[in-house]
């Protein structure tokens, strides 16, 4: 990586969040004031070819950063001049920091790393294209620090085998760039995330005609759809058909606790409760659909951060929520949650803080993420087993008036302290000791909302303080 002091924190970040004691280290040409003043072009190929002595690795990628696009260099020479005495396989990342985001930019490298080798082998007679005796599948686009991703790719292989599907390989995570001519030996690719492999599969389909399956399991409905589209696959390549139809109902019936929770009454007491969803294109369409589908929550707004698969996320979500967002401003979606006031968000890291500010549950969804979303134990969001942690995670996101009631009777948490959670800095709005007095008398369940509407009415009414009579004046205004 040519970049600045300070970007190798991948090292530390990946060991920390994905708790491996094993993995790939990543090399950083710095760029120093020597650098600058004399360009980087010898000092890149350096490294380049004492990395290739040191560790001998089958291939060396060189990525861009944004200040080598500041500084004009031509990283095509630099890796032109390095591939002339290297015995590994030296490649540029062909991506414009200034144009794609880090999604984009890891979907385009996987792409180009496939195209690689798959040509690489076509032209050394070597591309393994003979299908596999038995029914089998390649998984791209699982990758490091992706949100959930080790659980899911289990899950999927779990879910695989037990429909008699072989995995031939599982790329980029967990594979190998000397097996990459293996990949055409599967009958038909898996992309569970759009961010992530799309790409890859596309040109494997356009090159080796091999097919590929972009449902993401996420969900009952989807899930079982995943599992129909496999079967279609499959009986269109051997004469032997088969049908999955008993699976997807005895996995629904007995793995998944999601359709029998759905109409259960604990899950009947969210039914039109208002909930946001934000986050990646695949995590924020499919939540949507769980929540307005399978659970009947009401999704006042969905939106992504992925403005390049704007069009397809509208045509996922389109009767499932009432408005979508589609913008990478975190101050945007602030707005939109504080204007809509949802009893529970889900979505990233980002929403979280913002519902902190809040008081609004957040249940997290998609990256970014923190810490805390690589958990030890297994938490798949894919497949049946999925099924049960997303509904886990919407139950418990939910604010239950009734608990919080209780810890307030019985002293579980002092609700009485009345915290300003607006997200301006600047308010211009302060509250009376009688109007605090009366706030206190309100249950904790629905204070902060009526908090915040006594705020937002002062506020347009050019009040400055807030008494017991603003707050009588603001039910009025609402019609309570």
């Amino acid at each position: 990586m040519h970049a600045p002091l300070g970007d190798d924190y991948f090292n530390v970040m990946r060991s920390m969040l994905e708790r491996e004691r094993d993995f790939t280290p990543v090399t950083a040409s710095i760029v120093d004031r020597h650098v600058l003043a004399r360009g980087s072009q010898e000092k890149v190929v350096e490294n380049i070819a004492r990395k290739d002595k040191e560790e001998r690795p089958d291939l060396i990628i060189l990525t861009p950063t944004c200040t080598s696009s500041i500084l004009q260099e031509d990283l095509q020479n630099f890796v032109d001049r390095a591939a002339i005495d290297s015995e590994s396989d030296v490649i540029l990342a062909d991506v414009n920091h200034y144009r794609v985001n880090e999604l984009q930019a890891a979907d385009r490298t996987l792409e180009q790393v496939v195209r690689f080798y798959v040509e690489k082998a076509q032209k050394n007679s070597n591309l393994d294209t003979a299908l596999t005796p038995y029914p089998s599948a390649n998984i791209i686009g699982v990758f490091t620090l992706g949100f959930h991703n080790q659980h899911d790719c289990r899950e999927l292989k779990r879910l695989l085998g037990e429909l008699g599907i072989q995995i031939n390989e599982v790329i980029p995570e967990g594979g190998s760039v000397t097996r990459l001519n293996r990949l055409p030996k599967a009958w038909f690719n898996i992309v569970p995330y759009r961010e992530v492999g799309l790409m890859a599969a596309q040109y494997l389909r356009n090159e080796l005609k091999m097919p590929y399956v972009s449902t993401t399991p996420m969900g009952i409905v989807d899930t079982a759809a995943f599992v129909r589209e496999i079967e279609t696959i499959i009986n269109s390549v051997q004469s032997e058909k088969r049908c999955f139809t008993q699976y997807i109902e005895q996995q629904a019936r007995y793995v998944s606790q999601a359709a029998w929770f759905s109409r259960s009454i604990d899950c009947q007491n969210l039914t039109g409760k208002k909930a946001v969803v934000f986050g990646d294109a695949t995590h924020a369409a499919s939540m949507t659909k769980i929540l307005a589908r399978e659970m009947g929550i009401r999704v006042s707004c969905a939106g992504t951060y992925c403005n390049h698969d704007a069009d397809w996320f509208r045509e996922q979500v389109q009767g499932f929520c009432d408005e979508v967002l589609i913008t990478d401003d975190h101050t945007h979606v602030g707005d939109m949650i504080a204007r809509i006031e949802p009893a529970a968000i889900f979505g990233t890291q980002m929403e979280r803080h913002i519902g902190k500010r809040l008081d609004i549950p957040c249940g997290v969804i998609s990256a970014p993420v923190h810490i805390q979303n690589f958990p030890l134990g297994y938490r798949p969001f894919l497949g049946y087993e999925g099924t049960n942690q997303i509904a886990d995670l919407v139950y418990n996101s939910f604010t239950l008036g009734m608990e919080d009631h209780l810890l307030e009777i019985f002293g579980g948490h002092d609700t009485k302290e009345v915290i300003n959670k607006s997200l301006s800095t600047i308010d211009g709005v302060s509250w009376a000791p009688d109007g605090l007095a009366e706030l206190s008398k309100i249950p904790g369940f629905v204070r902060g909302k009526i908090k915040r509407n006594t705020e937002k009415f002062a506020r347009e009414n050019n009040m400055t303080q807030i008494t017991v009579e603003v707050m009588y004046a603001a039910k009025e205004a609402a019609g309570a």
